[in-house]
């Protein structure tokens, strides 16, 4: 079997096990069996509902991470699949199944990547690592966070980490994620006194108070953004008043924001501005946060270097280096000090019905990874 055939060869069997998150179904034993064989010593580590995998090559040099997850968000209506969504079918080029682009492709590549890069270098100059997770499609508390928290307790440092998130938009490695925005969610209650439409003079709307201060929040300009990221952007996500009766004054209004934030501004600071906005109001409220992730960015250095170099030797092309879209688990590495950037294939059906990737893509992108480490190894 050629490299290009066991990258999808493995991409498939792990499409084949259906593991919606937080379950694995096996995918990361498939994982740890391949590395064990080349020299890897495996640690799982269970916390709760999530199962993860911490597995290095070496020790006491420094560490290049390749970082995952295994799980799946759900399949959606599986009649509106043209194929079945955990059988994976190969059509021409497109390999179709759900986990094809997020992220079971890119962890196929990773692995037959760091095969061959050890058939020529079985002593490298930096030790390998792999850090897979069940929990990035869920509520991420147990996953990639646990794991560099138990990291960070006894002194075990990633230099540098490729994320394999679909960052692509048409071929895969046009695109490499060098950085991702913070996100910062509010929940905010206004409350006022319930009463009937036809007497307001006997009630107090949230709504009709708190309709100026939303206004204002979503015109705010909360700061111009900088080179590598955009401006920071506020979002209202979900809003609820009253009872559904027409007759009926809410007594509490219910809103949810979200901040996309640059490195320009901080989330302390965001909730601030906001707290002195709706106090300027004169609003009665309940205010609570929920800090989904830091913005971090890998602004340049060796893992960027080699990462651009890679790309131009195997696709041909200039890799646009950019910090848009969500979040990932490289939010939770990059504070440790670690160089962080995201490379997979493309990202236009992840979390779709009919998600898919290109095979030639898959093909390039472990190329693209073992050429990677040898950008790496060589420039040490």
């Amino acid at each position: 079997m050629t490299a290009s055939n066991e990258v999808i060869a493995l991409t498939m069997d792990l499409i084949a096990r259906p593991s919606v998150t937080p379950e694995d179904a096996g995918c990361q034993q498939v994982m740890a069996a391949r590395l064990a064989a080349i020299g890897f010593n495996v640690e799982i580590m269970h916390f709760e509902d999530t199962l993860n995998m911490w597995a290095r090559r070496g020790s006491g040099k420094p560490v290049f991470c390749f970082a995952g997850h295994t799980d799946v968000v759900p399949t959606g209506p599986v009649g509106q699949w043209h194929t079945p969504p955990f059988e994976p079918t190969i059509i021409g080029d497109t390999l179709y199944g759900r986990g094809a682009a997020d992220m079971k492709g890119s962890l196929a590549a990773m692995i037959v990547a760091t095969e061959r890069f050890l058939q020529h270098h079985p002593e490298p100059k930096f030790d390998l690592a792999y850090l897979i997770t069940s929990d990035e499609e869920g509520p991420f508390i147990n996953g990639t966070k646990r794991v560099i928290e138990t990291l960070e307790q006894r002194q075990e440092k990633i230099s540098w980490c490729i994320v394999g998130e679909p960052s692509s938009s048409h071929k895969a490695g046009d695109v490499v994620k060098n950085g991702r925005r913070g996100s910062l969610t509010g929940n905010l209650l206004v409350k006022g006194i319930q009463g009937h439409v036809a007497y307001p003079q006997l009630a107090d709307n949230p709504v009709h108070k708190a309709a100026a201060a939303l206004a204002e929040l979503a015109a705010e300009q909360w700061d111009q953004g900088n080179a590598y990221f955009p401006a920071t952007s506020f979002q209202i996500a979900n809003i609820h008043a009253g009872t559904g009766a027409s007759n009926v004054i809410p007594g509490e209004l219910s809103v949810m924001f979200n901040f996309r934030y640059s490195t320009e501004s901080t989330a302390e600071g965001l909730q601030k501005r906001v707290i002195a906005m709706l106090d300027r109001h004169g609003l009665n409220y309940e205010l609570g946060w929920t800090l989904n992730g830091l913005p971090f960015l890998t602004d340049s250095g060796s893992l960027v270097a080699a990462t651009v170099e890679a790309i131009k030797k195997v696709q041909g092309l200039e890799p646009r280096l950019e910090t848009s879209g969500g979040t990932s688990d490289g939010r939770f590495i990059a504070p440790t000090g670690a160089q962080v950037i995201e490379l997979g294939p493309c990202n236009a059906t992840i979390h779709k019905v009919n998600e898919c990737v290109s095979v030639t893509d898959l093909e390039q992108l472990a190329k693209m990874y073992e050429a990677v480490l040898e950008q790496l190894h060589l420039s040490l």
